[in-house]
């Protein structure tokens, strides 16, 4: 399946740069994956399309500050290190830039001081590391590390809290659920009283997520590994909602990665722990993902070719055609789509 069909033209300027000041006044274009049909909302309506037997999935995966700067034993060379995953104790999987100027054996002080530090424990393919810092983890982060953004965000001028999702409970993520961005407290509330049941899976989204698809045929295409975890309680909120005739509505692809892997590997959703490498591209048969409410996503990405194996390719493109034309702001700060 040729690359090029999950490819489309998005100007400059509709890549957003900053989040909206009230989370729920991004747009939202409603397509309906069966016939093509499209209506534009705002996300504060989204109630309106939710009925008191669905359940929706969010991923409560926290964003850690995983991007630290460090200074090389010895040379004074200047590295980057973005954290990617946490092993044992106080040992991480970390990109390290630049990657030539690393050994294994290198010390990387965090501060003056030479108090903080990392050592470069073994090195691995395409710039990945283990390293182990001589302190806790969490002082590391809080006191020297930075909030991760994806590369297309050239600003900083907003408040880190706007790329946590307001529900977002466990440490372990390199990059937001950015679907879940839209959602308020006061929002959660309301659609609570309408009936919907929220279930909270766990997906540690990695550093991969913003990595093209570079192979002409994405089938070819090998995808990251991430660790996931759905709780008894919240599998079974999920198994209610199917045997009582609702729909399992999916907050973002993180959430649907959840679903479809625990689907594909126990034919039903129970409460699991591991690591999903599920590739979902066109063919592919969802078996438990009724609805999604997902970003507008990168040309030529996994997370494009997700969402039209879910709705189809032509049905995608026409509507971020439509969205383009209407002015819609694109990717992890911009507007919202709801495909049922």
């Amino acid at each position: 399946m040729d690359l090029n069909l999950f490819d489309y033209d998005l100007p400059q300027r509709l890549i957003a740069q900053t989040p909206l000041m009230s989370r729920d006044n991004s747009r939202l274009l409603i397509l309906d994956k069966k016939n093509g049909d499209i209506k534009h909302d705002f996300f504060y309506n989204i109630a309106d399309y939710l009925d008191s037997k669905d359940v929706l999935v969010i991923n409560d995966s926290k964003v850690i500050n995983a991007r630290i700067f460090g200074i090389k034993e010895g040379t004074g060379a200047k590295i980057e290190c973005f954290i990617l995953e946490k092993k044992k104790n106080n040992n991480f999987i970390a990109l390290l830039r630049p990657y030539k100027k690393v050994k294994t054996g290198s010390r990387i002080f965090l501060n003056k001081e030479e108090s903080a530090y990392f050592d470069v424990i073994e090195k691995s393919e395409a710039g990945k590391a283990l390293i182990n810092f001589n302190i806790c983890a969490d002082e590391v982060f809080n006191k020297y590390g930075q909030m991760p953004l994806p590369p297309y965000i050239r600003s900083r001028n907003f408040d880190n809290s706007f790329y946590q999702t307001v529900y977002a409970k466990k440490e372990g993520s390199a990059a937001a659920p950015t679907a879940g961005l839209h959602f308020t407290k006061k929002l959660i509330e309301k659609i609570k009283e309408k009936g919907v049941i929220f279930a909270r899976i766990n997906l540690e989204i990695g550093l991969d997520t913003f990595k093209p698809i570079t192979e002409e045929n994405i089938k070819e295409h090998k995808i990251h590994s991430e660790k996931y975890n759905i709780t008894e309680s919240n599998a079974r909120k999920i198994l209610d909602a199917k045997a009582s005739g609702g729909r399992v509505i999916a907050v973002g692809t993180t959430s649907t990665r959840v679903l479809e892997t625990v689907a594909s590997i126990y034919g039903k959703i129970k409460n699991s722990s591991g690591r999903s490498s599920l590739y979902i591209y066109p063919g592919y048969e969802f078996k438990i993902t009724d609805a999604l409410i997902t970003n507008f996503h990168l040309p030529k990405s996994t997370l494009l070719v997700m969402v039209s194996a879910f709705a189809g390719r032509e049905n995608i493109l026409n509507a971020y055609d439509n969205a383009i034309k209407n002015n819609y702001r694109f990717f992890s700060f911009g507007d919202c789509m709801l495909i049922k």
